[in-house]
């Protein structure tokens, strides 16, 4: 029996690394979750029932996002239960902060990657993860002087 691994991060650049995984996919029993917007509703095609979405958010619209996140974060708690994955793999950014809460509360182990965009200071995803993390990878090596515990990984494209 495959283990049961849950891939998620928001959409865009986010997204992108974490599509740089899909050759380990096959090997677990995985989903993966994003937000929804045009790009990420692309992925349905390919992942179908596999694929699951979290509302889209921007902080620009604080108001709004606040609504939103809350949503966000009840929905994460559905999924989470519906899934049940023992791992959680993420490249960030605020979607996947709850489901990696959630995670380590209820038992998952949790792998975060930190992004490839940040090469000298954290992220606040980074920040938020980084103290429950059983893995915590940076793409950088000068990211280990930050992130004493983490193990350097290189690039992901």
């Amino acid at each position: 029996m495959k283990k049961k691994v849950l891939f998620i991060s928001s959409t865009g650049g986010h997204l992108n690394e974490l599509m740089q995984l899909s050759p380990l996919f096959e090997k677990y029993d995985y989903s993966i979750v994003t937000e929804k917007d045009k790009v990420s509703e692309n992925l349905k095609e390919k992942f179908g029932s596999r694929l699951y979405f979290l509302p889209y958010g921007t902080r620009a619209k604080l108001f709004r996002y606040i609504f939103t996140y809350f949503y966000l974060c009840l929905k994460t708690i559905y999924l989470y239960f519906k899934i049940h994955p023992k791992v959680i793999v993420t490249t960030g950014t605020h979607t996947a902060g709850p489901m990696c809460y959630l995670g380590k509360i209820l038992g998952s182990k949790i792998i975060y990657i930190e992004t490839f965009a940040n090469t000298h200071k954290k992220t606040a995803t980074g920040r938020l993860i980084y103290p429950i993390a059983d893995l915590f990878i940076v793409q950088w090596e000068e990211m280990l002087e930050i992130y004493p515990k983490a193990v350097y990984g290189g690039s992901i494209y």
